[in-house]
């Protein structure tokens, strides 16, 4: 789990692929289409693929020469319930901040 949690945050990590995971999010793509926004060749967008593949974000099935890619929901899920401790955590600390600096102090003489 942890290995791919790992996974998921390296592929995240990278600007092209955080894009090529939301506009899966709304369709299923070829990655001729995935590669198409970016000034990069056809094999970069396929590294870029196969990097989402090992997180376990995409799924790719070949027609022919034809690659298309489809994201899978379930590791950013697993991603969102890891990144929910630390949002607790944090709202926790400045919660306890703003009620420090908001409390009035006395004067000292």
């Amino acid at each position: 789990m942890v290995e791919r949690l790992d996974e998921v945050f390296h592929a995240l990590a990278d600007p092209t692929r955080r894009a090529m995971v939301r506009r899966l999010a709304e369709r299923e793509q070829t990655v001729t289409e995935l590669a198409a926004p970016y000034p990069i060749s056809l094999a970069a967008a396929s590294k870029h693929v196969k990097v989402l593949e090992r997180a376990g974000l995409v799924r790719r099935t070949v027609h022919g020469r034809r690659h298309v890619c489809r994201l899978d929901p379930a590791p950013l899920a697993a991603a969102t319930h890891h990144l929910r401790f630390y949002e607790q955590f944090w709202t926790g600390r400045l919660d306890a901040l703003e009620a420090f600096v908001t409390t009035p102090t006395e004067e000292s003489p």
